[in-house]
């Protein structure tokens, strides 16, 4: 049995290295053009080639977003960007527009093809048509339930590969073609601007009486619309990898690498307890846990078992859940003295209780008992951001091992 493809989000050099030792096979990551994430860091031609090449020296895969919808102008260089990054060894290019399509076909004509989820696949008929067309993967759009994949599995090639996102936020749009952005903030979400007006609060003032503002309340026919719930499918590794897919995506290219890391991590261990033996697989609540203690908004299953209902949303607040807070990420540690080298991401303090999380296995708990400086002077507090301190382990730790606490608020 072919393992399912763990595919995460890479918006930086760092988030890269982070998904990838966590546990991700593949990452998709922007270059400086032609991706839906114009402010995400995305990546200089130097980065690229160095998480290229960090990807490959452990065996997995990095693919390219190159799914705006283009107007002329942004067609200008694409030929040239197409053959740069395919000398760089990218694996796959993400797309949308069939312009851009036949561009890599021409320029790149061995490059494997991904059709973005922006291109609204939601039937078997369709998926055919692009493999037709020379596409390889489809990333199938949010709005299909377990069936209707498991149906276009049945009725599509063998080879031609089938991705889903499995956790992350969810677009209120047609699998992402947002207009509302454009109007309201003059923002193209579908040329990666996006403002996220839909995570906005709204309220409602009639013209006759300024200054009065009454809540927007959403009912089945309202705007419940404008704040949906984040998507997991933590819960549900059977029925996913039974329905036939190929790659499950984590969506987050905006966020933390702790964000990426700890939600990597959840689902690595998921995929792996599955297939180590599928007929005695059980759900462990651990990774759920996991999962909780990265910033999100309330889960649901998004449309995989039948279209949501107002439970799907959120109707009285449109912040997010933060119970943990990143305070550090190791850098180095010296197996004989048994000190981390970390550098500071939250202020820390000598004496607090913090959760230490390693890539492989689960976190233990530790107080921190001392901590000095770049200079070796003692310290109580490290104040600085991405300072360097010197702090003893209760236990043997790695590069990539990420410090939290519980959050005070």
């Amino acid at each position: 049995m072919k393992k399912v493809e763990l595919l995460a989000p890479a918006g930086s050099l760092e988030k890269l290295e982070m998904a990838l030792v966590y546990g991700a096979d593949a990452v998709y990551m922007g270059g400086e053009a032609y991706g839906l994430r114009a402010y995400a860091e995305n990546f200089s031609r130097e980065e690229m080639k160095a998480g290229i090449e960090f990807a490959h020296s452990m065996g997995k895969k990095v693919y390219i977003t190159m799914n705006i919808i283009p107007h002329n102008n942004d067609l200008i260089g694409m030929p040239e960007y197409i053959k740069e990054i395919e000398n760089m060894g990218v694996d796959a290019i993400i797309l949308s527009d069939p312009g851009v399509l036949s561009l890599v076909r021409d320029f790149a004509p061995s490059m494997d093809i991904h059709l973005s989820t922006q291109a609204n696949n939601t039937n078997w008929a369709s998926a055919k048509f692009w493999y037709d067309h020379g596409v390889r993967r489809i990333i199938l759009a949010r709005e299909l339930s377990l069936k209707e994949i498991s149906e276009i599995r049945k009725k599509t090639p063998d080879d031609l590969e089938l991705e889903i996102f499995v956790h992350g936020a969810m677009c209120i749009s047609y699998s992402g073609r947002c207009l509302l952005s454009s109007y309201m903030a003059g923002r193209d979400s579908n040329r990666g601007l996006c403002a996220h007006p839909c995570r906005w609060k709204y309220y409602l003032v009639e013209e006759k009486r300024p200054g009065e503002y009454m809540p927007v309340y959403e009912n089945e026919r309202g705007t419940f619309i404008f704040n949906s719930k984040d998507l997991c499918m933590i819960e549900h590794i059977p029925e996913m990898i039974q329905a036939g897919v190929t790659s499950f995506k984590i969506e987050g290219r905006m966020k933390s690498s702790y964000y990426v890391a700890t939600i990597v991590k959840a689902y690595r261990e998921a995929i792996d307890k599955y297939y180590s033996d599928p007929e005695g697989y059980k759900f462990d609540p651990y990774w759920l846990e996991e999962l909780s203690k990265a910033s999100h908004r309330e889960y649901y299953t998004g449309f995989y078992f039948g279209k949501p209902s107002g439970e799907g949303q959120i109707y009285d607040k449109s912040s997010y859940i933060r119970e943990y807070d990143f305070v550090g990420l190791v850098m180095d540690y010296d197996k004989k003295t048994g000190i981390a080298t970390v550098e500071q991401r939250n202020r820390m303090y000598v004496g607090e209780e913090i959760e230490v999380l390693r890539p492989k296995g689960r976190y233990f708990t530790q107080v921190i008992k001392a901590m000095k400086n770049a200079e070796g002077e003692d310290i109580d507090v490290a104040p600085h951001p991405q300072m360097t301190v010197l702090m003893p382990m209760d236990e043997e730790v790695e590069k990539y091992t990420i410090l939290r606490r519980k959050s005070s608020d």
